[in-house]
């Protein structure tokens, strides 16, 4: 039997986020003068706004690129630029602000940068149709023209990469801001705030994706080659970057920071961040096992991720972004029903954060963890149920009905929700397990950090060239992907089961919340 340890586990993130931030704020140094609580909370209001469109990016983007002629198999590898993102340019950029000397502070130099990229990139991808169509698409009304429209899918796919490459560099130097500034509310309460932040911004981006009627507020969105959904689209886009721009402003305001003037600091951090591609030769027992096991996690979630809202338009609401007016407006209601699916499951997870706690006491981590990856089995499976079900009532092909049964759109909903409950425990122990590991072997909590985030780019990378591939070979939609993730899951759960350290139950600490993704 393996060694027992001590897990502390933070309130549904896990003491590794709130250390990788203590290291951060020990390289800063402290502020000019003590931050009030109130002025703390409010000076990470940007990390709201950036996750306000993540959210729609999440739920929107996959379908809508599919109605402009990128063909569901290859809409996956235009996820591509995520895990590059995470693996190049979040590294860099922490680098970056980590030496940065600019008389503004740190950090706010990149938040702003990166900001003013994700407003012009959600002004590309918005109006991407109707770049589209000035670039000679066609000259036919969109309620008309079904077909492809190139210009707008380049246009669209360019503005989506500057976007993800834009969330990804806010997202370092936004986190490690709180650091810089918790002063004595200590890193535990600026990782709370933080991601309470990130939920409200899940809540609201999601919301948004789901309403339909932002054509009717703004009726001036809809054009010659923007139709209901574009418009839509469009408006959700557009409220967005408004709210980015009012949240970067009130950081920018209330975050005072302290110039970084210490060139020896500097070289130590440049010394620092090429140590992460070192530490695979020194891994504390037992870290290997926790990033197989968590690679073969993320291989089972990513696939869901990217085609949540697209099953729900395909699959439960018979819609099809190709097809006639009426599959058109199906697949668009189905969507916008999966994007309200996420806002569920955004509130179950937060609920459940707090429960992972309690729960890591009674089961262990080890049994939690691979508790999650079962009940990531069952809902993948559920989803050839529910598809099942759905078609029942009619013979043919999927796309062949145009409405959504009431009870068959009820159970889905209840199945978004209910994965909230593993997503949390996805958001929280393999962080808590990596930093417990990293100090009973005497490593660095930012390297072993490091290396756990390289086991979750890569089945990215996979699933982002495989699973839309994988779908056409079968020609069944989302289920092919979505079978071949719940088979890793139930894989997973039983390595989980055999290979994950053991822990003790006791001494546990709660000082923070769970992050929101």
């Amino acid at each position: 039997m393996a060694e027992e340890r001590d897990l502390e586990l933070v309130g549904g993130a896990g003491v590794a986020r709130d250390r990788d931030l203590e290291l951060v704020a020990a390289a800063a140094g402290p502020p000019a003068k003590p931050i009030s609580l109130i002025r703390l909370i409010f000076a990470c209001m940007v990390a709201g706004g950036v996750q306000y469109g993540w959210a729609l990016q999440l739920s929107l983007l996959t379908p809508y690129v599919q109605t402009l002629g990128l063909s569901h198999a290859l809409s996956s590898i235009m996820w591509l630029c995520g895990p590059v993102a995470g693996f190049v340019v979040q590294p860099c950029v922490g680098l970056w602000s980590d030496r940065c000397c600019s008389r503004f502070g740190r950090r706010r130099p990149f938040i702003l940068v990166g900001c003013l990229l994700i407003c012009i990139a959600v002004t590309v991808v918005g109006f991407s149709s109707d770049i589209g169509y000035a670039l000679g698409d066609t000259k036919q009304h969109c309620s008309i023209y079904h077909g492809p429209r190139w210009h707008a899918a380049i246009v669209y796919i360019l503005g989506f990469w500057l976007l993800d490459l834009s969330n990804n560099a806010v997202q370092g130097p936004a986190r490690a801001l709180m650091a810089d500034l918790s002063s004595h509310h200590g890193c535990s309460v600026a990782n709370a705030i933080f991601c309470s932040w990130m939920a409200f911004g899940n809540i609201l981006g999601y919301s948004s994706g789901s309403s339909g009627s932002w054509h009717k507020w703004f009726p001036f969105l809809m054009t010659n080659a923007c139709c209901k959904a574009c418009a839509n689209l469009k408006g959700a886009f557009l409220v967005a970057m408004v709210f980015i721009l009012f949240c970067l402003s009130v950081t920018m305001i209330l975050a005072k920071e302290v110039p970084l003037t210490n060139s020896k600091e500097k070289d130590e951090e440049s010394e620092r961040f090429m140590d992460i591609f070192k530490a695979f030769k020194n891994l504390p027992p037992g870290m290997p096992s926790v990033l197989l096991v968590t690679s073969l996690t993320w291989l089972s979630w990513f696939p869901f991720i990217l085609y949540d809202t697209d099953w729900m338009g395909r699959e439960v609401y018979h819609g099809n972004p190709s097809g006639t007016p009426a599959q058109i407006d199906a697949y668009d209601r189905g969507v916008r029903e999966g994007a309200f699916g996420l806002l569920l499951n955004s509130i179950v997870l937060g609920i459940t954060s707090f429960f992972i706690e309690p729960m890591c006491r009674r089961l262990t981590p080890r049994v939690v963890w691979a508790m999650s990856n079962f009940i990531m089995f069952a809902g993948m499976a559920a989803t050839a149920i529910i598809s099942a079900w759905s078609l029942k009532s009619f013979h043919g092909s999927i796309q062949q009905a145009i409405t959504a049964d009431g009870s068959v759109r009820a159970v889905a909903l209840v199945l978004f929700a209910a994965l909230g409950v593993p997503q949390a425990i996805l958001f929280s122990v393999p962080f808590a397990v990596t930093a417990q590991l990293a100090v009973d072997g005497g490593g660095g909590q930012g390297l072993s950090i490091g290396v756990l985030n390289i086991s979750i780019v890569l089945p990215q990378v996979i699933i982002a060239l495989s699973a839309g591939p994988w779908d056409a070979l079968f020609g069944k939609g989302n289920l092919p992907a979505f079978a071949l993730a719940s088979g890793i899951a139930f894989v997973c759960g039983i390595v989980g089961m055999f290979m994950l350290p053991r822990f003790s139950r006791n001494n546990f600490k709660t000082s923070g919340l769970s992050s929101f993704h």
